[in-house]
């Protein structure tokens, strides 16, 4: 997968959802499509991860 920044994969996740209520996905494209949303689940919860790390981090330096 390549590397996205936070907002460009919540932006793909919203993108996802979308086209799946809109019903615009066959079987083939829906396993497809909801394994890169699992991927970039898992992005934005690593990235959300670092960022409160790299704040408490902060805060405790002061």
């Amino acid at each position: 997968m390549k590397e996205v920044n936070y907002e460009e994969a919540v932006h793909q996740l919203e993108n996802i959802v979308e086209k799946m209520e809109r019903g615009e996905l066959d079987v083939d494209s829906m396993v497809s499509q909801l394994k890169r949303a699992q991927e970039l689940v898992k992005l934005c919860k690593k990235k959300l991860k670092h960022t409160d790390d790299e704040i408490q981090k902060l805060l405790s330096d002061q």
